[in-house]
This record gives C-alpha cells, structure tokens and sequence, in this order.
C-alpha cells in the first residue's frame, strides 16, 4: 500500500516504558494499569476508571453494573459496530434499534420517543440507552438526556470513538468532556484508535460502587486481583460473583501512559489533516463529508464521505476497489446492525426499516486519516477519488 487506512503513532516512549515493564517483571495488571487508569479518569474529567482489554468489556461491565438482565431492553443506533448490541444479548436483554441522522450519521434523537413508545408496546422493560459518537463526533447528549430523564433510562455511552471530545449546548454555555452525561463510558484503545494500547478499552463512571462492581467483574468476580495480593498483602482472596476475565495486562498500560500524554498532539494533527481533506473534497460534488456541528470538539477518529450514486460515475464499492487498486487503503464504518444475519433472522428485520441508516451504508466510505499522514497523501487520496468518481 503507498497510503494504508491506519498505521499507529508509537514512538520510543512507548517502547521504553513496555521495556520497562519487562524488565520489572510485572507483565499483568499492576502498576502501570493503576497509573494508567488514574491518568485518563484526569485527562475525561471523571472521578473513576477501570482499565480492561476492550470497550466490549467496558460496555459489557457498564450494563451489568447498571443492572441490565434478561427481561430488559437497550436502545442503541443500529448504524453502529457489532459490540454495541451483542453486549446487550451476552445479558440476555433485546436491543432496542433506532435510526440515524443523515448529516453525521448520529443517532436520530427526534426518533426516540417512537421507538421508546413502539418497544414499550411490544412489553419490553427499556431500562438504558447506549448512544455511539460516530467517527470522533459526539451525540446531542443535551437531547439524549433530557429524553433519559424524562423516561427513567440510564445512560452508557459507547465512546470508542472519542478522545478527546466534547459537546455545549449552546456558544454561550460550557463545554462538557464527553462521559459527563452518562452513568458510564466506555472507550477504546484498540490499534486504530486516536490512542492505542493495541488491544484495550476504559469504562469510566463518577460513580464508586459502579466502579467497584465493575472492577471486580473485571477479573473473575474476585475480590482482589494479583497486584494487591501479591504487592505486599494476603495471597487470599475471595469469589463474590461469577465474573469475567476482561483486565487489562502492564504491558498495554505502558503503552497507554505514554500514548495519554501525546494525546493532545496527537488530536491536533487530526484536526489539521481532517481540515486539509475538508477543504480538498468541498469542490468534488460526487463526494460528500459529513457535517460539523456546532458546538462540538471532534476527535477525528474517522474521515468519512458520502459517494453520490446520482452523480458518480462508480458506486461506493467501486470506488473503494478504485483505490484499493492504487495503493490506497479505505473501510467502511459500518453495515447496519438491522442488516447483519443474526439481527435479521432474530427480529425479523427488512432493510428498509431503518432507510437512513440502509442509504448511509450504500454510499459511506472512510478515507485514511492518522498522525503520519502528510499532506501530500490526502492530497492524492482525493485526486484518486476524483479518478475514481468521475
């Protein structure tokens, strides 16, 4: 590939501080976890983190701590990845779909209250909403709180997309970090994201009992993990609920203190690229990007586009294989989870159910976007995609 779609910022930081890590003979959830967590429960603006091996576990954490269980339901955006509802099903709970905007591909919080009241008609107990920040950009969280206020839900918001980001109600209000609505956040740091431990993820609550339970159920539902029994305590330890094995390993913390610290740096240089794409792509009408809110700190995790089908030449597809052909790398983020085979065979769904989020897929397509990228790599990823297009 001349342009791949990702390639990692990891310098001799991280390199140094994963060595350091070996050498002290500490390999598995210690130290740098704990420095780690205290680190980005600062950098959020939250009070506690619990560090795991994705955001997955960190959703799958959140809605067992919050008390989702068999009987329950879950609204999430189908326009989503797979994590968001499968860890609603490993409860045993129904996820709840709605549809997304076509401006950023966001759910559609006007849309809440139909699908609140239709799933409620259908006897099902809606007790959280987990809303996803499409590609760096953060929900209205003013509009998708006041609608959990007003019906009783608890919030967890699906941040693998987001660090940093933030979100004002209006220009003359405050800004507020992402994570500040929800009872729980969860985040990525998987190989593509805006920081990286390669695998890994954070749940982050201002809650201490949710972050305790979450905690524990992190490491087998044992009441003490390795670290403090064997960094100068008791070896015992005690089961206190049949958990999972979801923690995180030093080994990913190092390489996360060190990613933390450049993250500001690192969400700068996306903002410069995504600006350069912005102003490249504006003057190519087969191609669209999506809207900048207002009153919205983007993380830039994604830089995705629209291809036009009434005025491009090629489809989305083909113009992916375009570039793919020039040495180009591109993805697609994501197939509605309405059109994925088990959502479909088990609900019943048709494509057309959700018809945003089903022409959203037929014309998205995410461009690199990465620190390392040089400006004249954008600069020709849109001349192709003009090639390509026209």
């Amino acid at each position: 590939m001349k342009i791949p779609f990702h390639r990692a910022d990891i310098g001799e930081e991280e390199i140094a501080e994963v060595i350091d890590s070996l050498k002290s003979g500490w390999l598995t959830t210690g130290p740098k976890v704990r420095k780690f967590e205290n680190s980005f429960a600062e950098y959020i603006g939250g009070r506690f983190a619990v560090a795991v091996n994705s955001c997955t576990a960190g959703m799958h954490l959140a809605l067992e701590a919050i008390g989702v269980s068999r009987g329950d339901a879950v609204i999430v955006p189908t326009l989503t990845f797979a994590a968001t509802a499968e860890v609603v099903r490993y409860l045993g709970a129904e996820p709840v779909f709605v549809d997304c905007q076509q401006s950023d591909f966001n759910l559609d919080t006007e849309a809440l209250d139909s699908v609140l009241s239709a799933a409620q008609g259908k006897g099902l107990n809606v007790k959280a909403i987990m809303p996803v920040h499409y590609g760096g950009q953060m929900v209205d969280m003013a509009a998708v709180s006041h609608f959990a206020t007003q019906h009783g839900l608890q919030i967890v918001e699906d941040a693998a997309h987001c660090c940093p980001a933030g979100f004002r109600e209006s220009s003359n209000a405050e800004w507020e970090s992402v994570g500040a609505r929800s009872v729980v956040a969860a985040f990525s740091f998987y190989a593509n994201k805006t920081i990286t431990t390669g695998e890994g993820g954070m749940a982050v609550t201002d809650d201490e009992d949710l972050a305790e339970r979450m905690r524990i159920m992190s490491l087998h539902g044992m009441s003490r993990d390795a670290w403090k029994r064997y960094s100068g305590g008791t070896a015992h330890y005690d089961i206190v609920a049949p958990g999972f094995k979801y923690n995180m390993t030093d080994l990913a913390g190092a390489i996360g203190i060190r990613q933390l610290e450049k993250a500001d740096r690192l969400h700068a240089e996306r903002e410069r690229l995504a600006g350069i794409y912005r102003e490249l792509i504006s003057d190519v009408e087969e191609v669209t990007s999506l809207v900048d809110q207002a009153n919205r700190i983007h993380s830039r995790h994604l830089f995705v586009v629209k291809v036009n089908p009434q005025s491009s030449s090629r489809d989305r597809d083909e113009v992916a294989a375009f570039l793919k052909n020039k040495g180009i790398g591109t993805s697609i983020h994501w197939r509605p989870l309405h059109m994925q085979t088990y959502y479909r065979e088990r609900y019943g769904f048709q494509d057309d159910d959700f018809p945003s989020a089903a022409r959203a897929f037929d014309e998205m397509l995410t461009l690199p976007l990465y620190p390392g990228l040089r400006d004249e790599d954008i600069a020709l990823v849109v001349d192709t995609v003009k090639q390509a297009v026209r």
